[in-house]
């Protein structure tokens, strides 16, 4: 990734953000998950897959941060957060989640 234009804290930040959805896909979508990387219109952007039951809320409040003293929940919350765009779609097929970070 940093190959593909980012760098220092926005590339710490997108790694992290990709490694709590690969989380994500693994624990809660099947235990396995799909990954696309690829650079589009100045973004970099990320795409990862489940083929998991789906959420049960389907708009689940990504951009509502977790309880402090809450343990998990927080790898939505964390993707949005460390990203500049996130979208989200999930139903009885599995959960597909897209991030995007600006390149410079």
């Amino acid at each position: 990734m940093g190959t593909a234009g980012l760098s220092g804290d926005r590339l710490d930040d997108f790694v992290v953000a990709v490694n709590e959805l690969l989380t994500n896909a693994v624990r809660h979508g099947g235990g396995v998950g799909r990954v696309a990387v690829w650079r589009q219109d100045g973004d970099l952007v990320c795409e990862v897959s489940d083929s998991g039951a789906g959420l049960a809320e389907p708009r689940p409040l990504a951009h509502v941060r977790p309880a402090a003293d809450q343990p998990g929940g927080w790898g939505l919350w964390l993707a949005q957060e460390l990203t500049d765009s996130f979208q989200l779609t999930t139903g009885n097929g599995g959960t597909t989640v897209r991030v995007s970070s600006r390149l410079p």
